[in-house]
């Protein structure tokens, strides 16, 4: 056991070492990962003996939960939703005709059976999450006309139609399911999977917002268990267990509850142990003596695949919606293909006997993707003039987690203070300052100008300069040019309980509000919702 260990924190240590060469270098962090496995596994240096094809996919499908759940749960859906109709289309639709085109060049160019091209074009379907975002956000690509938030949805939606196609595939391939069969079977899939996820998504927001945790990090694992369970529970009676994972991460993403800042650093921690693990151990599963007789075909599908099928699945879905050719390129190319795939084709592995290696056609059909696509995304985004400087992809969760100008000074009130017993109203603060937050009794109070200053009120005033305070949770407001908000002064907006705004962003400049304030079209007001 103690080898293990040892071996496990090597690894672990390796990776994040890995991390910071391949980001240095500008190759993908994922491919390093994968070649890491490669160097520990059967071929490599270390010869470590491991072709436990059942075990890997188990683990990589646990891996996958977390990476689809925390996927949605990272998706600023106010950001998403005018991108939103072309995401989706994109994931179903377009991933169903680049999987018909890359079956039909696997026959026709390469003679592979109907069945077996289908398949392995349902496996390289869909793109992938935790490749697309590790590359975004690794190079701070900020991207024109919302393409970021275009490319995060598809990547993070369209594993459950890739699924649904690998499963349908395989039992056709084994002969289980006529056309009535493979009906049902598409039927359960999306509706249990979305019929699952909704009901789960609405349980845990009405738990989350009623538990007290008394022990810190209690709620974290209860998330969790809400992950595991989205998938779990669907699964069991046949449903799309990752269709469901994404719909209660996006729904409990897009929510107020309370430590979703915590939540947000646990799950990036966590899925990014997820992606070490899974690209690790496919890497590791891998036999680099099998590859030289798979590359020839793999590298001719990879090309059909980037050049032509995902070229025109692109274009038929973004046409309709006038997007910019540059875009539609980007988006293109953008289709990484990743650990999904890989998992996808184990479970072919295991459950159809098949005239060709699917594993390691996968597998390099992966390799090459992230190596060379991956590599060029960067590049190509900037050729394209595709790079927006004004937008931040960086800003995708829906917590307001980024650091602000702004800081707090907390305040004992004692007898003698003379503002112990006067109305909040009445006092003389220091220009730009404002009282977010009063601490009484062991109570976190939202003060308003009839509130009451008494003896032994801890006060938390805001300035300039960022910080944080316990008792204080911080979300954030766009107003659009149809929003009730827009033109209005602060002193005439409907007084909410238990709110206030203690800071207003407008075109780059920090304003700390006051009754005279008048609201604008842009501005980003940041509100503390006490807890």
């Amino acid at each position: 056991m103690n080898t293990y260990l040892l071996i496990t924190t090597v690894v672990i240590f390796a990776c994040i070492l890995l991390n910071r060469i391949s980001n240095r270098i500008g190759i993908p962090t994922l491919l390093a990962f994968i070649l890491l496995g490669m160097v520990f596994g059967s071929d490599g240096i270390l010869k470590i003996p491991f072709d436990n094809y059942a075990f890997a996919e188990q683990i990589c499908s646990i891996a996958l939960i977390f990476i689809m759940f925390y996927g949605g749960f990272g998706t600023n859906w106010k950001r998403a939703k005018s991108v939103s109709v072309k995401a989706v289309l994109l994931s179903t639709i377009g991933v169903v005709i680049t999987c018909m085109l890359t079956g039909v060049f696997c026959h026709l160019a390469l003679h592979i059976s109907w069945t077996e091209s289908f398949l392995i074009g349902a496996l390289i379907a869909s793109t992938d999450a935790a490749s697309v975002f590790s590359i975004l956000r690794s190079k701070k690509l900020n991207l024109k006309y919302n393409t970021a938030s275009l490319l995060e949805v598809e990547s993070g939606s369209n594993d459950p139609c890739a699924y649904m196609l690998t499963v349908t595939f395989i039992s056709i391939a084994k002969g289980t399911a006529g056309v009535s069969g493979i009906a049902i079977l598409i039927l359960k899939q999306i509706a249990f999977g979305t019929l699952f996820g909704v009901l789960i998504a609405a349980t845990s927001i009405w738990a989350l917002r009623r538990i007290k945790f008394q022990t810190a990090g209690f709620d974290t694992i209860f998330v969790v268990g809400i992950a595991l369970l989205s998938y779990a529970l669907p699964s069991y009676f046949g449903g799309n267990g990752f269709l469901s994972a994404y719909i209660v991460g996006i729904v409990l993403g897009n929510v107020e509850i309370n430590n979703k800042k915590n939540l947000v650093n646990f799950f990036d921690g966590l899925t990014g142990l997820m992606q070490m693990l899974i690209f690790f151990l496919l890497g590791l599963l891998a036999f680099p003596s099998r590859l030289p007789h798979v590359v020839i075909p793999a590298f001719f599908i990879f090309l059909w695949l980037t050049l032509v099928a995902r070229p025109i699945a692109v274009s038929l879905v973004l046409t309709p919606f006038k997007s910019k050719l540059s875009q539609q390129i980007l988006v293109s190319w953008s289709g990484l293909r990743g650990a999904a795939s890989i998992v996808f084709a184990i479970m072919a592995y295991l459950s159809v006997e098949s005239e060709n290696d699917i594993f390691h056609i996968v597998f390099m059909i992966v390799l090459f993707s992230i190596l060379l696509q991956g590599s060029l995304l960067p590049f190509l985004s900037r050729k394209l003039d595709m790079i927006d400087q004004n937008a931040d992809v960086m800003k995708t969760f829906n917590d307001y987690t980024e650091e602000v100008d702004i800081q707090f000074i907390q305040l004992t009130i004692p007898d003698n203070h003379p503002w112990c017993g006067c109305k909040l109203k009445n006092l003389t603060l220091p220009p730009e300052t404002l009282i977010v937050l009063v601490k009484r009794d062991g109570q976190n109070i939202i003060p308003n100008g009839e509130t009451d200053i008494l003896r032994g009120d801890v006060l938390v005033l805001s300035a300039t300069t960022p910080d944080e305070v316990s008792g204080i949770r911080l979300v954030e407001k766009i107003i659009d040019e149809d929003d009730t908000y827009n033109n209005m002064l602060l002193s005439a907006l409907p007084r909410k309980k238990d709110e206030i705004i203690i800071m207003i962003q407008r075109k780059g400049q920090v304003i700390i509000p006051n009754g005279n304030v008048r609201l604008q079209a842009g501005d980003m007001l940041v509100i503390n919702r006490g807890i």
